[in-house]
């Protein structure tokens, strides 16, 4: 179970919503063009888009580590524009625990699974 999957909870502050769809859609350009092994990157808004969620799943914890690195420039703003929680769902290599560091994300390892 190499898969890594992301979730990221959203809450913008007053004034900022445009500021955050401006760059995700950077992100998003960039997931589309740069990242190698990232296999879905989603986003959903809650009904008055107060809210949003990211949906991320990445090959393995190296694809994930190089849309990290893809976007890093992005993080600050993106920080600066809304509350971020999130929980990181898969197996991480010691490179990618090391940069996790903090409670967030938060780290939930596989415990079972079943695919159809």
């Amino acid at each position: 179970m190499d898969e890594i999957k992301g979730i990221a909870r959203v809450v913008f502050h007053p004034g900022k919503l445009d500021e955050w769809k401006r760059l995700t859609e950077q992100a998003m350009e960039i997931v589309r063009t740069r990242d190698t092994g990232t296999l879905q990157y989603e986003v959903f808004f809650n009904a008055d888009e107060s809210e949003a969620m990211v949906f991320e799943r990445y090959r393995d914890a190296d694809a994930a580590l190089e849309h990290f690195a893809n976007i890093s420039h992005l993080m600050e703003p993106l920080m600066a524009t809304a509350s971020v929680t999130g929980e990181l769902l898969g197996t991480p290599t010691e490179a990618m625990r090391a940069q996790l560091g903090g409670d967030q994300p938060k780290l939930f390892t596989p415990w079972m699974a079943a695919q159809g």
